[in-house]
C-alpha cells in the first residue's frame, strides 16, 4: 500500500491515523483523511484557552446554534463581489444606515461607511478621510501640507499608534497621570495647531473602559476654531463603548449629537455581539469620506466601489450583526447591556469587599472591571493574580499604564453578555482564593517587558 493510501484507508483506525506522521513544519508530501485532519487540529489546540473564560477579551464567544448555522451556510460567499451578490452588499447599506441612525446622526444627509475586517481597519480609513480632507483644504489655501499630525491620549488602542507610522502621520499622543487615565482638554493646547488632521478620543477605553472627557474636548475645540479660525474634527474611537452607550445612557451626548463629530467607528466583534471579525466605520455624511478614497473595480461583473483596506472577505460577519440587530432590536440589546452591567456592577462591588483592591474606573461606562491591588499588598501583585487564577481556566489581563502612568498595573475583567450572576460569583471566589493563597506563600511574577519605545496597549 502506498504512502497516500496509508493516509486515507478507511480500515485504519482513528488511534492509527494519530500515529502516522506528518511533518509540522514543511508542506505535508500527501493527505490524510478528513476525519484524521480534523482530529488532529482538534487535538493540536486542545491546550488553548477556553475563549468562555477568555475575560481579558472584549470578543464576542457565545452566538446562537440559529446564526453558527447562518453563517457557515454564507461563509464562502466573497462580500466584495457586489454584481453577484447584491443582496449581501445591500445588508451592508442598511447595517450602516442603522448604525448612523444610533449614534444620533443627522436625518437630513446621505449616511456613509463601511464595514470592515474589525475596528482597526475601521479607524485606519477613518483617519485617511481627515488627512486627505486636511490635506485638500490645506493646498487649497496655499500652505503646507507636507506635516500632518493626530492628537489623542496615551490611553488609545496600538492601532492608532500603526496609523501615524503606517500613514506619515504625526503622533501626538498626551501622556496619562496618575489617578486620570483619559484624554481631557487640559494639554490640547500644548499639542493641537495647524497641522492637527483630527482629534482622537474614545469611549470605552482599552485600559479602564472610561470615556474620554469628548464634551470637554469638543467645547474645547469649538473655543480653538473661534480663537484661531482652524476647525478640527473630532473623531470617536467606539470600538468598545459604540454599542453600549446608545443602549444604556441614551441621554448621553458622546456622537453626532456633536457637530464636530465627523466619524465613529466601533467592532460589531465586541459589544455588537458577533463573532470576530467586524468593524464599522460610520461618517456623520457622505461628503466626509473623500470620494478621491474610493476605487472602482469591473473585474468581477458590474462596476463596483471599493473604499476598504481589505479586498475579499466573507459575508459571514456582516449577515450576523443584521441578524443580530434583527433579532434582538433595540429593546434586546438593551436589555442584554443591562444585564451585563449588573453582573460587572456585583463583580466589582465583591472584589472591592474583599479588601484586597481599589477600583480604577471611577465612571463604570461600560462592563469591565479595572482594578488595581491596595498598598498594603505587599508580596504579591497583579501579574500574580491573573497567573493563580488561570489554573482555574480564567484569563485575565494584567498590565502595565502608559507613560506617564506606568507605575500603576491594573488588573481588568471585560465582562460579556454570556455570564450569569453564578459564574460572577464563582470567578469573584477564584479571584479572592487566588489572592489569600498568595498572601500566605507570596508571589514571583514579574511584568513582562514591553519594547522600550512603545509600551502599547493591553490586549483586547
Amino acid at each position: 500500500m502506498s504512502n497516500r493510501d496509508e493516509h486515507n484507508d478507511p480500515n485504519i483506525s482513528m488511534y492509527e491515523e494519530f500515529q502516522l506522521e506528518i511533518g509540522e513544519n514543511e508542506f505535508p508530501k500527501t493527505g490524510v483523511s478528513a476525519r484524521s485532519a480534523k482530529a488532529r487540529l482538534e487535538a493540536h489546540m486542545w491546550t488553548d484557552a477556553n475563549p468562555m473564560l477568555n475575560l481579558s477579551s472584549f470578543v464576542t464567544t457565545f452566538i446562537e446554534p440559529e446564526l453558527k448555522e447562518l453563517e457557515g451556510a454564507h461563509a464562502h460567499v466573497n462580500y466584495v463581489d457586489h454584481d453577484m451578490y447584491p443582496k449581501t452588499y445591500d445588508l451592508e447599506t442598511r447595517m450602516v444606515n442603522m448604525i448612523h441612525q444610533l449614534w444620533n446622526g443627522p436625518a437630513d444627509v446621505e449616511p456613509y461607511g463601511a464595514a470592515t475586517v474589525g475596528s482597526s481597519e475601521a479607524c485606519m480609513l477613518a483617519g485617511l478621510a481627515h488627512k486627505w480632507n486636511w490635506r485638500e483644504a490645506r493646498k487649497a489655501a496655499g500652505k503646507d501640507a507636507s506635516k500632518p499630525n493626530m492628537v489623542t491620549g496615551g490611553n488609545v488602542q496600538i492601532v492608532w499608534k500603526k496609523f501615524m507610522k503606517y500613514f506619515d502621520v504625526e503622533a501626538k499622543i498626551v501622556p496619562l497621570e496618575v489617578g486620570n487615565y483619559r484624554l481631557t482638554a487640559e494639554h490640547l493646547d500644548e499639542y493641537v495647531d495647524e497641522n492637527t488632521i483630527c482629534v482622537v478620543a474614545i469611549a470605552g477605553q482599552t485600559f479602564t473602559g472610561e470615556d474620554d472627557e469628548i464634551q470637554e474636548i469638543h467645547d474645547w475645540l469649538d473655543a480653538y476654531e473661534k480663537k484661531t479660525g482652524i476647525s478640527i474634527p473630532l473623531h470617536i474611537d467606539g470600538a468598545s463603548g459604540g454599542f453600549v452607550n446608545p443602549f444604556l445612557y441614551p441621554d448621553y451626548e458622546w456622537d453626532f449629537r456633536l457637530p464636530r463629530v465627523q466619524s465613529i467607528n466601533a467592532s460589531g466583534h465586541k459589544f455588537g455581539l458577533v463573532n470576530p471579525g467586524l468593524g464599522w466605520v460610520v461618517f456623520r455624511d457622505k461628503k466626509v469620506f473623500n470620494e478621491d478614497l474610493i476605487f472602482y473595480v469591473n473585474y468581477l461583473g458590474g462596476e463596483s466601489p471599493t473604499a476598504t483596506l481589505n479586498f475579499s472577505r466573507n459575508a459571514a460577519p456582516i449577515i450576523a450583526q443584521a441578524y443580530q440587530f434583527m433579532r434582538y432590536g433595540f429593546e434586546g440589546y438593551k436589555r442584554i447591556m443591562e444585564l451585563t452591567m449588573e453582573n460587572t456592577v456585583h463583580l466589582r462591588d465583591l472584589l472591592l469587599e474583599s479588601g484586597y483592591f481599589e477600583v480604577m474606573n471611577k465612571t463604570q461606562r461600560i462592563p469591565v472591571v479595572a482594578l488595581t491591588l491596595k498598598d498594603h499588598v505587599k508580596n504579591f501583585n497583579e501579574f500574580d493574580v491573573s497567573a493563580k487564577v488561570r489554573e482555574k481556566g480564567w484569563v485575565l489581563s494584567a498590565y502595565t499604564m502608559p507613560p506617564k502612568a506606568e507605575t500603576v498595573v491594573s488588573l481588568r475583567i471585560v465582562v460579556r453578555a454570556h455570564l450569569n450572576k453564578h459564574v460572577i460569583g464563582q470567578l469573584a471566589e477564584d479571584i479572592i482564593n487566588a489572592c489569600k493563597y498568595l498572601e500566605e506563600h507570596g508571589g514571583t511574577a514579574t511584568p513582562p517587558a514591553l519594547h522600550s519605545h512603545d509600551k502599547s496597549s493591553p490586549k483586547c
